[in-house]
């Protein structure tokens, strides 16, 4: 027995020491990123350090260029909110039911109301998750759910819950579940905001789409949504972190109660962490409730350093090249309340509960409300003043430390009562674990100390009780108290303080600055029981005290009003906008009954206009109008000749695609024979299906080299509507003489860091005591989007996650993918891929992903991953592709594949090769016969 606690004292202390030094690598590695980034921008002098920032109250930072959103703006804005989890609807909201439903779920509803009260804002779209299941309320089945409408409103004004799939319709399922679907609501969101754009287009804007002004993710599984969607309509991107995965997990392993793996297996927490990555890569603007939130939790993350922004911010102000290097700009603008349920007696201190209800608690009762009656029924002396805390029962809400802290202060228990709302429940035995370990040590505290009669801890309330329940603690003159170990903002001591109650709140995150900005209360060490039974009995005690930090309460919480919140919010939203390429997207009409010949007459109406200037540019030394009548007469001249066959591509005639993506490539890398003979077997299969149906190629090839690989075979390149070559970074058009899409090329360009990237990008992808030849660059197939690299055989190289990372810390945003069977690296712009190219083709075809069936290896490319899920169908064909580079994707200590890809999808089917049968066979599973 000796020997076995030794052993386990002695593995924990290892599990620890190795911990520690994953620390200190990634902290030597960060320090290495921004030492390389300072190196090459030019130092600043004094005078041009943060001269045009100016602070007030410590809150919010305004620019000294940044104009002020006014109320007499006459625009007719398009805002998209998402927030992917929890119970979200706009009425009686189940707030504290689960860990997934709390106050993010309040705070966004509220802000998509006041944003759509806004002068400015014409509509708000709040999407969420569609859950239609027996365990919750029908109502979170509902597809669309008004939240407010304008009196002098028309059309589809006003503020939206749009409900969509994603993942199981039929079960609820935690945040942590969601991970593997994130794709589906990408798509489905996708989906939605083209058709709203038509429509409010058609409404207020003579017919023109009217795009997202701003697209805003709240916590990391919805700043993933909106930065797949910014990528794939090129509109600004904004995010909000709620909490954040690194400061979670730095916690949960200094508490040293759970391992490694397990916080990765019960949070998903890499998966998590990567999510926030992807969202800070996208993002122009990151909202934040205090500087804390800034300095402490996203000074973690490697794509953010807070003294490489300011050093770049402060380049940008000068007109002195960035040199490629981008970093979000943080803003704290704290959250708002709606006041609308404040009370005219609650700011002038109607009289006390005595006067209300008299000595005798059962006296008038009938006239109190009913969560009063509620409460009190825990009290032997309900007139005595209330400390009230209200939270889910969560560890880290720090309920239990309170309870202690009241139990052994007998001056406070003489003083006060003590009342918990910790959620709603029905049976503590039927809660999550962790829910309902904290009420049972709840229950036990309270026997412990014999704190019958003192402290009440109702089983239910509503959420528009809650208003009640502050003002039954204010008549009491009683304080409100959040002692969680880390608070990332504190809507709830807002809420307190508008209801006239002070404050006592824990020092650690958004409460600091809450309380600097009202005045209204104390800070304590939430670790520190005996702190936090000294600061509650000096506020009950003191009665000068109390009263004024009411009064300085009431006085300054204008502050966190929702208007003044949402004028901050679109005045820097505004100001991002005009950094931010943003170009105007035209969706080309479907037509579908039209004539082919008719069609191509309207080419020149059609091109893909994507570019901000709207010029199409085309290869050659042709003038463009002649190129144009060219290609007309041409096309006109195929369709005849192909008379029948459907081959040829018309814009606005396509109902879906076959997309095929298998990375067929031997050990060396070139391309197996296996290509061909899938294009052909699928073309055959499809072709009953090839007039509504079109084909497009995604390949990690360049042009040349497809073209090489299929001269000898019966493939004609003009079966394909669309050719994506080099990982996503190129998209070519056959029916257009092969013509590359300069439009997508110039929606690539942000945040591309062209040529500073191309000489650093081999270095980082080199392990440290590598070679110098181990990675060189391979000029023959780069290009302006796209520089690509040969890995010589046996090398040893850096994986994706490294790569992305070291250049993220450099504030490089790009995206390596490794490709040729792990014989070359290519390095594309952030929103360069295989995956987001298929959704700029939806979006300017007019075409629904879910009409979409993909063609792909058992392996391939360490992109394949973003290839295989989403709303498309995908056809897996196995024991075709001889060697894949998806080794190199991940390490062992990042989250695992089935935290991307879902187990049981109805999307995905394998089939055994690539034989005409199979595929015909897989394509009537989904429904394509």
């Amino acid at each position: 027995m000796c020997w076995r606690i030794w052993h386990l004292a002695r593995v924990k202390k290892q599990i620890a020491w190795d911990d520690a030094q994953r620390l200190v690598k990634r902290r030597l590695e960060r320090e290495q990123g921004r030492y390389d980034a300072e190196e090459d921008l030019s130092e600043l002098s004094e005078g041009e350090k943060e001269k045009g920032d100016v602070k007030e109250n410590n809150l919010v930072r305004y620019n000294s260029n940044m104009v002020a959103w006014s109320d007499n703006k006459s625009e007719n804005l398009y805002i998209v909110l998402i927030s992917l989890h929890g119970l979200v609807r706009g009425e009686n909201m189940e707030l504290g039911r689960d860990s997934d439903t709390g106050g993010q779920v309040k705070y966004v509803v509220e802000l998509a109301r006041a944003l759509a009260n806004t002068k400015g804002v014409y509509r708000v779209d709040l999407l969420t998750r569609q859950i239609a299941s027996p365990e919750v309320d029908s109502s979170y089945g509902e597809p669309i759910e008004m939240l407010s409408y304008p009196p002098d409103g028309s059309g589809s004004c006003g503020a939206y819950i749009i409900r969509l799939p994603c993942g199981p319709n039929d079960k609820y399922i935690p945040k942590e579940s969601l991970w593997p679907h994130i794709a589906e609501f990408v798509d489905a969101s996708l989906g939605h905001v083209i058709n709203m754009a038509q429509v409010l287009g058609e409404q207020v804007n003579g017919g023109k789409p009217t795009w997202p002004y701003v697209i805003h993710g709240h916590y990391a599984d919805a700043g993933e949504v909106a930065a797949h969607l910014s990528g794939a309509l090129n509109v600004p991107m904004v995010l909000t972190g709620h909490s954040l995965g690194r400061n979670k997990f730095e916690q949960l392993l200094k508490q040293g109660r759970l391992s490694r793996e397990d916080i990765n297996s019960t949070y998903k927490i890499m998966r998590r962490i990567e999510a926030e990555e992807v969202a800070l890569d996208a993002a122009e603007m990151v909202v934040t409730s205090t500087k804390q939130e800034i300095e402490e939790q996203w000074g973690l993350y490697d794509g953010f350093d807070i003294k490489l922004e300011r050093k770049l911010r402060a380049r940008r102000r000068r007109g002195v090249s960035c040199l490629g290097r981008y970093m979000p700009r943080m803003m704290v603008i704290p959250p708002g309340m709606d006041f609308s349920y404040v009370k005219t007696q609650d700011f002038e201190g109607e009289g006390d509960l005595k006067s209300i209800m008299g000595s005798d608690k059962t006296q008038n009762k009938s006239h109190l409300p009913p969560i009063w009656s509620e409460v009190m029924r825990f009290f032997t002396n309900p007139h005595k003043p209330m400390i009230l805390a209200l939270s889910r029962p969560d560890p880290k809400k720090n309920v239990t430390t309170l309870l202690k802290a009241f139990g052994e202060c007998r001056p406070l228990r003489e003083l006060a009562n003590l009342t918990l709302i910790l959620g709603n429940r029905d049976d503590i035995e039927d809660m999550s674990n962790s829910s309902s370990s904290v009420l049972t040590t709840v229950l036990m505290l309270i026997d412990k100390y014999d704190l019958y009669g003192q402290v009440a801890y109702p089983k239910h309330h509503k959420q528009t009780e809650v208003p009640q329940i502050y003002r039954l603690a204010a008549k009491t003159k009683g304080v409100f108290i959040n002692p969680a170990l880390v608070e990332p903002f504190g809507l709830t001591l807002i809420e307190a303080a508008a209801y006239g109650l002070p404050i006592v709140a824990t020092k650690n995150g958004g409460p600091v600055d809450i309380v600097k900005a009202l005045t209204n209360g104390l800070l304590v060490d939430p670790h520190d029981q005996n702190a936090i039974s000294e600061a509650l009995l000096k506020l009950v005690a003191d009665k000068n005290l109390w009263v004024e930090c009411r009064k300085n309460g009431l006085r300054n919480i204008h502050k966190f009003s929702w208007p003044e919140h949402c004028r901050n919010y679109l005045s820097y939203v505004e100001h991002c906008r005009n950094r931010h390429p943003t170009a105007r997207l035209e969706i080309i009409p479907s037509a579908s009954e039209e004539p082919m010949s008719d069609s191509l007459r309207d080419v020149d109406d059609l091109s893909l206009r994507f570019s901000v200037d709207g010029e199409f540019k085309l290869n050659g030394d042709v003038d463009p109008a002649s190129r144009q009548k060219e290609i007309i007469e041409t096309l006109t001249r195929m369709a005849i000749t192909k008379s029948g066959s459907g081959a040829t591509y018309c814009p606005g005639r396509r109902q879906g695609l076959f997309v095929i993506a298998v990375d067929c490539y031997d050990v060396t890398g070139a391309c197996t024979g296996s290509l061909p003979r899938v294009i052909k077997n699928v073309v055959k299969a499809t072709a009953t299906l090839s007039r509504t149906m079109g084909y497009v190629l995604l390949t990690g090839m360049s042009l040349q080299e497809i073209m090489e690989a299929l001269q000898h075979s019966e493939i004609s390149l003009e079966e394909f509507d669309a050719l994506v070559c080099n990982s996503g970074s190129e998209l070519y058009h056959p029916w257009k003489n092969m013509v590359a899409d300069v439009d997508y090329e110039a929606h690539l360009d942000y945040r591309w860091p062209g040529e500073n990237i191309r000489s650093m990008a081999g270095r980082l992808a080199k392990t440290d005591g590598g070679a110098e030849d181990d990675i060189s660059e391979y000029v023959s197939v780069r290009s302006s989007r796209c520089f690509s690299y040969l890995v010589k055989p046996g090398a040893k190289t850096r994986r994706i996650e490294e790569i992305r990372q070291r250049m993220r810390m450099r504030g490089f945003r790009c995206h390596p993918v490794y490709t040729h069977a792990k014989t070359r690296l290519n390095v594309l712009p952030l929103f360069a891929s295989r995956a987001q190219s298929l959704r700029y083709l939806s979006v300017r075809w007019g075409i629904d992903l879910s009409n979409v069936v993909m063609f792909v290896g058992e392996k391939g490319d360490t992109d394949y991953e973003d290839l295989i899920i989403g709303l498309h169908k995908t056809v897996i064909m196995k024991d075709l592709v001889e060697c894949g580079s998806e080794e190199l994707l991940r390490g062992e200590d990042s989250f695992k594949r089935e935290d991307v890809v879902p187990q049981d999808s109805p999307n995905l089917v394998s089939i055994q090769g690539s034989e005409v049968s199979h595929i015909s066979a897989a394509l009537e599973r989904f429904g394509g016969k």
